[in-house]
């Protein structure tokens, strides 16, 4: 049974690969092509290695179609409250009549009460017709999931970076509470924390700009990137992820860090540690065996809210820097109020944000023997 389980796991693992080729020749961003292919495989993995993780996952991904559609609801609801939409401003062309652009209106459903344009939406969506974006006149199915890759792209380069850096500073500043090394991460964080992000990154893009262009200041992608091979290309997409990226991750290390040290001063002072190092355990051993393990918890359960965080946070940073993701285009579809682009864009955030919750769920399970999913 356990040979036939691990020549199924491996043979999956093949699969992996033919799938993502297959995705990123039909013209799918490589990036969400390799998330969505091994979020994919490794649901069909967790038949064979746990059937009780893939109950939980099921469980909370059929909790999710609730949140979803209440978050679609919501999106038409509110989108109705601005007065006009996105034909009000045609009415102001002399060449066009009135009568016409009420027909554009009612092809676009936009005619309707909100209720029935969601209901509308809700069907359509199951025959994965997302809708059509006015502004950019292409589906929008296919403009969000390319602008998501990059988005998603951004995320994990801000999560890593932040989280790479904030869960050792906070350790250090724990455990040398009120020294010089604990002071400037303080003096740190609170700028990290006081500067919004956007001005961060005004900032940033000016002292580049006055110090010799030494980075690029804006896009994705230089403009003779066609001409680079596979290596000049990665390195061109980290110069360009380099000012969004640190704009970003500086907030969020800003608040994880004060987290992780607040958690690990309360963790030292229990009475456990007490004994631990009344048993003469080196303070290594203390800090990271018996403090750390403790102490990590409530940042993991923060971990599920920082895509959608990051998200929400990276709408203004993408403008400032021109990068192409899901949150400048959202922002530019709530402007001009493109519904069915604003909803598209909804739905993915709120979908990166339940995916987010999911992972900090079983990471929690794996790291707290306290907590099992069952």
């Amino acid at each position: 049974m356990n040979k036939n389980k691990d020549f199924y796991v491996r043979l999956s693992l093949l699969a992996d690969l033919i799938l993502i080729a297959v995705l990123i020749l039909t013209g799918t961003n490589w990036f969400l092509s390799i998330v969505v292919v091994e979020t994919a495989m490794w649901l069909v993995r967790c038949y064979w290695l746990s059937r009780v993780l893939l109950l939980f996952i099921g469980k909370r991904l059929l909790h999710m179609i609730p949140i979803v559609l209440s978050v679609v609801a919501i999106g038409f609801f509110l989108i109705q409250l601005a007065p006009g939409d996105i034909f009000t401003q045609m009415t102001l062309n002399p060449n066009l009549k009135p009568e016409t652009v009420d027909r554009y209106r009612a092809a676009f459903g936009l005619d309707k009460e909100w209720y029935v344009q969601f209901f509308r939406y809700i069907w359509n969506a199951l025959h994965l017709d997302f809708g059509f974006s006015i502004n950019y006149r292409t589906p929008v199915f296919q403009m969000v999931s390319q602008r998501a890759g990059n988005t998603l792209t951004l995320a994990i380069s801000t999560i890593i970076l932040a989280w790479g850096l904030s869960i050792p500073a906070g350790i250090y500043s724990a455990t040398h509470q009120y020294k010089l090394g604990d002071q400037v991460i303080t003096v740190l964080a609170f700028i990290g924390l006081a500067l919004p992000s956007f001005f961060a990154a005004f900032l940033l893009i000016f002292l580049v700009s006055s110090t010799g262009s030494w980075l690029p200041i804006g896009g994705m992608w230089s403009v003779d990137v066609a001409q680079m091979n596979v290596f000049q290309k990665a390195i061109d997409l980290l110069r360009h992820m380099a000012i969004p990226v640190f704009v970003l991750a500086s907030r969020n290390m800003a608040s994880l860090t004060r987290i992780m040290r607040a958690n690990m001063l309360e963790i030292m002072s229990q009475q456990y540690i007490t004994t631990a190092r009344a048993k003469g355990l080196a303070e290594k051993t203390v800090v990271y065996k018996h403090a750390l393990r403790n102490a990590i918890n409530p940042m993991i359960t923060i971990f599920g809210y920082q895509f959608g965080y990051i998200l929400g946070g990276s709408a203004l940073v993408e403008a400032v820097t021109a990068w192409p993701g899901l949150g400048s285009l959202m922002l530019q579809g709530i402007m001009s109020q493109d519904l069915y682009l604003v909803v598209g864009s909804l739905v993915y955030g709120v979908a990166l944000l339940v995916i987010g919750n999911l992972i900090a769920d079983i990471l929690l399970g794996i790291v707290d023997p306290r907590v099992r999913i069952s």
